[in-house]
Formats: structure tokens, sequence, C-alpha cells
């Protein structure tokens, strides 16, 4: 055969065709569940219902209680882009509904048996069976009450080259798992079941918050009582986040979740607003857990670019990382990250779950005592620290001091009853009594925080090196990063220049930094993923290096001082988001080892 024979084209038979097509739309059992669940919500279901067997490959069903369709309707749906949700590529740009090209079925006809049974109004129902090549249509009259059954049988069966490359069936069925739990995630005021192999294995009934069906599908035990609803907003479009606490924090990101106009979503820009507005919550390394849903005009975003719906172009995604962060920034301050809610005559720790009655003594309020000169010169020994940056421009610039004023009012009372350095335990904690609590401080935490204060609010000088650091950039992101943001780096006394090829060097850092080459230069690039939280996060970095270290020894008028200033704090947590100090009750204690 000669190479024009070879390479001649030829149009494919149209079940061939239709085939490779399906295979964009449903490429595993867990594609199917996702398009009939689509399919179930657009037509009103106040049930949906998913039935799988051998992971779905032998069986993915949905069952819902929704609009059904006529006899007419039966005949046409399963043909390709067959809709009744748009009549004109125009209509794209206003569709309201989770589906709208009419592939779903069309595509599940084309790889596997497709079996619909639907009725109107329970009175009259039909049956359309259809499979690949063609086989069918059959369409019979059965019985039914309102709703439909839509059901894949064989997955792939006449296929066996994609059936090949299929996971286990165990591994299949968590993704449908997954996308069920998908979409129960967005449609709260809807209830649903997942039945595997004849089991029951989930059933989330209508609730009436996004915040308690996250509970009810993703959280275990009382989690659920640590879940916030913050909401935010802007020109044509709203957003909800829900939000766990501090107790909630997880090691990865797996229950973090974006969802448009009821679509779960890939989109990291959305994800790192939620990581930006929560930062200091959370123990350092750990990520928080939500959800951000986003309803926007469908004029604004364009939900017809993956063929699964699982990507959106937005016109103006910064718009809406803006609002997301702002929001949950106002959030965390209202709730004041001390963790101090009031509530019916108590104050509710949302940190430590614990109950300090309102009436209950000012402990942050007490002056340390008046150190001798020689005690003076071991406090400003402990508090000496690298000068602080400058902050970005916009940025309040205040004059507080290190130790910050008590954000409390004191009595002669509170000042006469001085507190007692009770002594230390593992070479980091700080036992301190006064009155009838006892408070156990974490030295770097406290000093951490007390630094991240000061940097945050003043300037910072630096220093030329005498000679520059050189360093290479690994990709164009990094040089993106350095090029872009030379000003604010120089803001926070990182002076950099730049050649040719991604070779660059750093003509300047803080006065004291005390890190090597290597370490300098990777604490650097970290701050590309720091976005408009830049300025918090170098704070941080500063902070945790300059301040005293787990191990350090400080004298008793120095230890006595530095708790004084960490119960001050108006923020009981270090800036990477752990508690600084936690306490207890003379009551507490004697009730555990049962003096009463």
């Amino acid at each position: 055969m000669d190479v024009l024979t070879k390479s001649r084209i030829r149009v494919l038979p149209p079940e061939e065709a239709r085939k490779i097509a399906a295979g964009e739309v449903v490429n595993r059992p867990a594609s199917l569940v996702r398009e009939f669940i689509d399919n179930a919500l657009d037509a009103g279901s106040t049930l949906v219902e998913l039935v799988i067997e051998g992971g779905g490959i032998r069986r993915t069903e949905v069952i819902d209680d929704g609009d059904g369709m006529a006899r007419e309707d039966l005949e046409l749906c399963w043909y390709t882009h067959a809709t009744s949700k748009i009549r004109s590529l125009d209509d794209l740009n206003t569709a309201d509904t989770l589906g709208f090209r009419g592939e779903a079925l069309a595509a599940a006809a084309a790889v596997a048996r497709l079996e619909i049974l639907t009725s109107t109004d329970g009175r009259e129902a039909w049956q359309l069976a259809v499979g690949p090549g063609n086989t069918g249509p059959w369409i019979t009259q059965t019985r039914r009450a309102r709703g439909s059954n839509v059901r894949a049988l064989g997955l792939f069966d006449t296929i066996p080259a994609r059936k090949r490359f299929l996971k286990r069936e165990g591994s299949e069925a968590n993704l449908c798992r997954q996308a069920f739990i998908d979409k129960a995630l967005a449609f709260y005021g809807v209830s649903f079941r997942f039945i595997q192999d004849g089991k029951l294995k989930i059933f989330l009934p209508a609730v009436t918050t996004r915040k308690e069906r996250f509970a009810q599908a993703l959280l275990t035990g009382t989690e659920g009582l640590f879940l916030h609803e913050i909401t935010a907003g802007g020109t044509g479009f709203s957003v909800v986040v829900v939000a766990g606490g501090p107790e909630l924090y997880r090691n990865d990101r797996r229950q973090q979740y974006v969802f448009a106009n009821g679509r779960r979503i890939q989109d990291y820009s959305l994800l790192q607003a939620l990581e930006y507005g929560l930062q200091g919550w959370f123990p350092n390394g750990t990520h928080p857990i939500g959800g951000v849903y986003v309803d926007i005009d469908p004029l604004l975003a364009d939900f017809n670019i993956h063929p699964a719906k699982q990507e959106v172009r937005f016109t103006d995604s910064g718009v809406i990382h803006h609002a997301i962060t702002q929001a949950l920034r106002d959030f965390s301050r209202h709730r004041n990250i001390t963790g101090m809610e009031r509530s019916s005559g108590e104050e509710k720790n949302l940190w430590e779950g614990e109950l300090v009655r309102e009436n209950a003594p000012d402990y942050r309020g007490w002056d340390a005592p008046a150190a001798s000169p020689s005690a003076a010169l071991a406090l400003e020994a402990l508090l000496e620290t690298p000068p602080p940056f400058a902050p970005p421009p916009g940025r309040n610039r205040g004059e507080d001091s290190l130790i910050p004023a008590s954000p409390f009012g004191e009595s002669p009372a509170d000042r006469a009853e001085s507190p007692r350095l009770a002594g230390r335990v593992f070479n980091l904690f700080l036992l301190v009594e006064w009155k009838d609590r006892l408070f156990i401080i974490d030295q770097h935490a406290a000093h951490e925080r007390i630094l991240f204060d000061r940097f945050m609010s003043e300037a910072i000088p630096i220093q030329e090196l005498l000679v520059p650091i050189p360093f290479a950039t690994e990709s164009e992101e990094e040089d993106r990063f350095l090029s872009r943001c030379k000003a604010e780096l120089a803001a926070l006394g990182i002076v950099i220049s730049g050649e040719e090829d991604g070779h660059w060097y750093i003509e300047a850092l803080p006065i004291n930094w005390r890190l090597g080459d290597a370490e300098t230069v990777k604490e650097i690039l970290k701050l590309k993923t720091a976005g408009e939280n830049m300025a918090e996060r170098w704070a941080a970095t500063l902070s945790c290096h300059g301040a005293i270290k787990d191990g350090d020894y400080l004298d008793d008028t120095a230890a006595l001082a530095l708790a004084g200033a960490a119960l001050k704090l108006p923020e009981a947590r270090c800036p990477h988001g752990r508690p600084i100090w936690t306490e207890l009750s003379r009551e507490e204690l004697f009730r555990a080892v049962r003096r009463r």
C-alpha cells in the first residue's frame, strides 16, 4: 500500500464518531454520575438517589422525583445535542442550568446500554432502551411515579480497549461517591441517597444551610459546630464561604471545594483566596477546610470551555478573589483571633473550647513589676530584635510599642495583685500564677507574636551586602514574580537586581538577617505564593527567626516581663496560628485532683 493510500482521509461512520466523542464526556462511571445527577437537579428534583454496582461499571443509575419527560421528549433525548435548555448558540451566554449541551445521554448510549423510565404525572410512564451501535431504540409503556430513572449498564462492554484502563471496582466506586458528594454539597436543599452494591452507604436529608450540608457530608461528631458561613459579593456575583475554625485544620487540601453556579470547579485562584483570607488561624503547615460557593451572572463566566464543565473562565476572577479574601479577613477581625466570643453571660473560647465566665477577672490587664537597672538590661537583651520592615503603601503605620497596651481596663485592685513566676517547663513554657489562675505560656510563640506586631507597624532599615548573593531561578513563574514585585520586596528590606536568563542578585537584606544564602533565596521565593499577604508572610518569617528559641533560658525578670507582654496581646496566637498560652483556674485544678 503506497503512502497516498495509507493517508487518505475518510469520514468515520456515525456510530464510531459517537464513541470517540463520548470519551470527552464519559470516561468512567463517575462521569455518568455527574451527568445523570445534573439532569435530575435540572428537573427540579427534591430527592436524588444514586445506585451503583461493580464500581458503576456494571450499573450506574440515578433515580429522581423531578419533572420527568413526555414520550415525545423521550424519543429525542438520546440524540447528540438534543436539549431542552438552549435553542441557539447565544443561549450559552445565559444558560443557568447544570446541563445545556445535550451530550450526556448521547455519550452514555454510545458506550453503554442506556435505559430511561420516566413519567410527568405518575399516571402515564414510558421506558426507553438504546445501546451502542444504535441498537434500539425501544420504547414501551410502563408504570412509574412522577420522575425518572436513568441507568447505564455494562459501561465499555463493546469497547474492551477503553474498559481495560478503568481502575479496580473499589476505586471507581470511590470516584462515584466523590462525584455524588460534590453534587450534594452544592444542593443542600435536596435529599440525596447513595446505594452501593445493594447497601445504603450515605443518606443526606435536605437541610437549610450550606454549613449544615458540609458537616453532614464530610465531618464527624461535633466538628460541624466549628463551621461558619461568611458572605461576600460584588457586581454580578455573590459568594458564600463555609469555613472551619482552627479546630478543624487538616494536613492537606482534600476538604477544600470551589463551586460556581452549582458546579464543582477546579480553580486554584479561589482556593488560594480561602487560604489567604484565613491565614493566621491555623498551625504552620496545615490547611483550613471549607467550601467557596460562587453564584455569578452567566454573562460574566464561560462554563463551556471544558467537556465536563469542571473549569470556568471568569470575566474578572481577581475581583472575586479579593472579595473572598477581604470578607474572611473582616470575619476573623470581627471574631477577634484571641478567640473570645461573648454569648449569654459567658465568653466562649472558640479556639480551645473552654468557657470563661463573663465576670471573671481580667487577666490581661496587669503590668509586670518595675525592673531593676540590671534586670532592665536583661529584658532589653531579650527583646532585642532585627529592625522591622516598611509596610506596603496604604498600610496603617501605628506608633504601637513593642509591648502593646492592654485592650482591657485596669482597676487599682488588679494592679495591687502582682503576678508571680511559678516556674518553667521543658525549657519552653513559662508558668505564671495570677489571682486564681495558672497560665502556661509558650515563650517562643509569645515573643514571635510581639515581634510580628512590631514588624507590621514600623519601618525597616536595610543593610547593603558587601558581596551580593547570586542565585538562579528554576521557572519563568519565579522570574515573573521577582520582576513584578521588586518594589514590594524592597519595602520589605529585600533589594534584588536581575540579568537575563534567570540570573539574579540579592543586593541588600534586613539588618541582622541571619540565614545562609540558600535558605535566604528559598524564603524569598516562597513569597511568590503569598499574594496580597506578602508583608504578613515576611513579617512571620522575620519574627520566627528573630524570636527566642525552645530551650533558651530567661532570668526571672525577663520571663515575667515577656509573660506580661504576652497576656496583653490583642491576638493570643502566633503568626502561624498556634495558641500563645492556655490557662487553668484554681477551681479546675482542685476538681482535677478531687479536692472538691
